[in-house]
């Protein structure tokens, strides 16, 4: 299943392989310029597959040293070795032992994928498609085998030796300045799966008891002199075994688990058997260095990449097109787990609020795919947001539709049922139906078409009837390929909020299934009717976001500005207030753009002060209470001819305003917060710094000297990283004459620390101001900027390009010049970080005449380079179809 530039691989086409492999025995020879890679494989004929059917195996960049059948070497004419693939002509019809020796050289792997050199350590990276850069393989999640590695090294050079399973032998090497080590996984598990990081590494242990009362060895690896960070990384897996077990019956199965941190990594983290690699950020902090969200991210990431031992790794994905049958599904467990650690209403909202940043913009361009895809050109490139977040949201809607005692039994069954399987997304969805009786066909749906729904609800009041009458309909706009849509089973949680701000009890309902305040919508349009209520409620609709759709409705503002005050769910108190503030900022654009006076914003404003003086609401929940949907929000609702710098200008003017009215307040309000006090990072204790740092950049954009030194003030006493950076954000914004002074004091503290200082490059690279491009293209420059470490280019390039909406898409093109010439360069080192990079231009076709045709001519520079990875050309290509 290689792809190659321009080849499209089908699901319909998928077919198991001829052959199977039941072990693999690696004998892994480490050296930076030569490693030798020597694999015996035991094949075995599958049913239905021809005597003398060639073995093709796939390889990539990879050099040929010897092979052999049995223990007899093979002779010239009976298969063919190239770097990117190998061919046995005619095996043995019975099953056979072949030998292969490949070399490989770790130090000049760029792309950091397979086998690669990284700060003097050694290190694997195989989903999806990097073991064939390790040696020739049936590289695909559906080839399941047991694994044995011995790994042999230096020992000065890499004292420490890991592999996936358990240790079951290790020494030194007689004669020689070598020594070795031996791992067995005895788990059935694709080569994807395998994982080997060899290296000068310092250890942080502990144990876990399991919930049968086996005793777990706890190991996280780390760089010397980074072992102090690692506390907080071990304290979320030791809580994520746990919660698993009571949550979801799920016990760890090996004797040693084991964890890597690496600075040179493509993604966030990898999910190795029992051995999982992450990136650094994603596992070092302490107050100094890592904000509140590094905390809360570390915690998601460690039970994410943990909760794939059973969602991942036990059963795994047939194909690549199944890939959200493991991330979709970790990622709802996850989010789950960080809910129930945290605030449920807080981490809801964050959730969306990044689904409707990343995944909704995906769903609206070019790029656009369904959930579980039926074609692709580069597996890479569908690691999406999609196939993740949308993918967790869809189980999250079953979970709503069919409730959590038969969501749990379903879950049981798939784990009982399918455990040491490669299966589909037909096979997960297929155990709920069973358990509960239910057709799921329609619901399936979800998985199959692309596009984000729309729900449009409409209501009226007979107070006569005492009845309320809600006209539902639902339609998905055309997406690449699917210009027609079959509607959705739509779970619709519910309230209807009644005068007294408590939801009304009904008496019936008719024209549609109702079960614990669930509606179903499943038709094209459907008409709903409640009877028995004694007086006008306001409809409460997606409560908690129930779906992912976008809801469109027939509310006034005095209904919004009521369920900001009263409604009993917390998200949808949170989507009243969002939806007054795009309400103003919206007119605010239509007044920018005809060069009008921007609206009075009292009632707004009002409305916001009230959430912030209310001590009844949790502090982080304030926080996002009183922050303005994102530029994004507002350009995805806009829809077309798209002017970002006046979306800027609009939404600006409207906090300005905001702040201008409750300046007072707004001080009063932080007064009354109180200093920090020792740094914990608990969810309370992070809300407090969320809100006052809210109330401080709002603040902030009443531009006077007083708020401005306020933040100075905040920036220069700050003892937590999360008070320091999001002070230093406020002044780099808001052009405060103090700003250049404390990026130059932030760099002198943290000059030493790489992912302190990938802070420092994302605070330059999202400024709106005009010259952050020439800044950005000057940091690039900088010692502590790499083009070769993918955190540093995320940080500065990948902020500016997808986080910096004004000037990303200036209105003379240099941002798209910029961002396109820098993924022409990075393609001949790192495909998969350009290809990332190249998805800013996403939304491209939304925005105005001029801008559009810019980032056309950009994005079509790309698309004609010559000698483009499979990787940059496939998003270039679906960008421009």
């Amino acid at each position: 299943m290689k792809t190659e530039s321009g080849q499209v691989v089908r699901l319909e086409d998928y077919r198991p392989t001829p052959y199977a492999i039941a072990t693999v025995d690696l004998d892994v020879r480490l050296d930076p310029a030569e490693t030798i890679v020597h694999s015996r494989l035991a094949f075995s004929r599958r049913e239905g597959t021809a005597p003398g059917t060639p073995l093709v195996l796939d390889g990539d960049e990879l050099t040929f040293v010897a092979g052999a059948i049995d223990g007899t070497p093979l002779k010239a004419d009976a298969f063919v070795a190239t770097s990117q693939g190998f061919t046995l002509l005619a095996p043995p019809a019975e099953p056979f032992l072949l030998e292969l020796t490949t070399r490989i050289a770790p130090a000049a792997n760029t792309k950091l994928m397979g086998l690669y050199r990284t700060s003097s350590n050694y290190c694997t990276q195989c989903e999806a498609e990097g073991f064939r850069r390790i040696t020739y393989f049936l590289d695909r999640p559906d080839v399941l085998a047991i694994y044995t590695t011995r790994i042999e090294a230096r020992k000065a050079e890499a004292p420490v030796l890991l592999s996936n399973g358990n240790l079951i032998a290790a020494g030194d090497i007689a004669g020689t300045d070598r020594h070795f080590a031996i791992w067995h996984d005895p788990f059935f598990k694709p080569s994807y799966l395998f994982a080997l990081v060899a290296g000068d590494l310092a250890v942080f242990k502990d144990t876990f008891v399991t919930m049968s009362g086996r005793s777990v060895d706890l190991r996280i690896y780390v760089e010397h002199g980074k072992e102090g960070r690692v506390a907080y990384a071990m304290d979320s897996l030791k809580r994520s075994m746990r919660w698993d077990e009571e949550a979801f019956g799920r016990e760890y199965d090996l004797d040693i688990f084991m964890i890597v941190a690496v600075s040179d990594f493509n993604m966030g983290a990898m999910e190795n058997k029992g051995l999982n690699v992450f990136n650094d950020k994603y596992v070092l902090a302490d107050p100094d260095t890592a904000t509140d969200a590094d905390y809360a991210g570390i915690e998601a990431v460690i039970a994410h990449e943990y909760f794939h031992n059973w969602t991942g790794n036990r059963i795994t994905c047939r194909d690549w097109f199944q890939l959200c049958v493991k991330e979709g599904l970790t990622v709802f467990r996850d989010q789950e787990f960080s809910s129930d650690q945290r605030s449920r209403p807080v981490k809801r909202i964050s959730d969306v609020r990044g689904l409707r940043a990343m995944q909704f913009a995906e769903d609206a361009g070019p790029l656009a795919h369904p959930v579980r895809p039926n074609l692709y050109r580069e597996i890479n490139n569908f690691y999406t947001a999609t196939v993740y977040e949308k993918g967790a949201e869809v189980i999250r809607a079953l979970k709503t539709l069919i409730g959590p005692e038969k969501f749990r039994a379903g879950m049981d069954l798939y784990f009982a049922r399918h455990d040491g399987e490669a299966t589909t997304v037909e096979t997960f969805v297929s155990c709920f139906a069973e358990v509960t009786g239910r057709d799921l066909g329609a619901f399936f749906r979800w998985y199959v078409q692309s596009g984000t729904p729309v729900v449009t609800a409409t209501s009226s009041y007979d107070p006569v009837a005492q009845t309320l009458t809600l006209n539902l309909s639902q339609t998905c706009p055309p997406t690449p390929g699917q210009p027609e849509k079959l509607p959705y089973v739509i779970p619709v949680r519910f309230g209807l909020v009644g005068p007294n701000g408590e939801d009304m009890d009904y008496a019936g309902v008719v024209g549609a299934t109702v079960t614990d305040d669930v509606l179903e919508l499943t038709e094209p349009t459907q008409t709903v009717v409640f009877s028995g209520l004694g007086a006008r409620p306001v409809p409460s609709l997606m409560r908690g976001f129930s779906a992912p759709v976008r809801l469109q409705d027939d509310l006034t503002d005095a209904d919004r500005l009521f369920l900001m005050r009263q409604d009993a769910d917390p998200f949808n108190r949170w989507q009243a207030a969002q939806s007054l503030g795009l309400h103003a900022v919206l007119a605010a654009v239509a007044a920018v753009r005809a060069g009008a006076p921007v609206a009075d914003q009292t009632v707004l404003a009002d409305a916001f002060g009230a959430v912030m003086e209310n001590r009844a609401l949790d502090e982080a929940f304030r926080a996002l209470m009183l922050t303005l949907p994102g530029e994004s929000d507002i350009a995805r609702e806009i829809g077309s001819d798209v002017d970002p710098s006046a979306i800027a200008a609009a939404r600006q003017a409207v906090r300005q305003a905001i702040a201008a009215r409750l300046a007072e307040r707004i001080r009063t309000t932080l007064a009354a917060i109180g200093p920090e006090g020792a740094f914990s990072p608990d969810a309370r204790s992070a809300g407090r710094r969320s809100f006052r740092n809210v109330l401080l950049d709002l603040l902030a954009t009443t531009g006077t000297p007083d708020a401005l030194d306020r933040v100075s003030t905040h920036f220069e006493a700050a003892h937590t990283m999360t008070d320091r950076i999001a002070a230093l954000s406020t002044l780099v914004v808001s052009g405060a004459p103090t700003a250049e002074g404390a990026l130059a004091a932030y760099y002198a503290r943290h000059a030493g620390d790489a992912l302190a200082i990938d802070k420092w490059l994302t605070v330059q690279a999202t400024a709106p101001q005009d010259g952050t491009l020439g800044r950005v293209k000057a940091l690039t420059a900088h010692p502590a900027f790499s083009f070769q470490n993918p955190n540093r280019v995320r940080s500065l390039i990948g902020a500016f390009a997808s986080g910096n909406p004004v000037q990303f898409n200036r209105i003379d093109g240099a941002g798209y010049s910029f961002v396109a010439e820098t993924v022409l360069s990075l393609d001949k080192a790192n495909p998969q970080v350009a290809a990332r990079l190249l998805a800013a231009f996403r939304s491209w076709r939304a925005l105005e005449p001029v801008r559009r045709a810019l980032a056309e001519a950009a994005l079509r520079r790309v698309a004609e380079a010559p000698g483009l990875s499979p990787d940059v050309a496939d998003i270039a290509s679906r960008s421009l179809a």
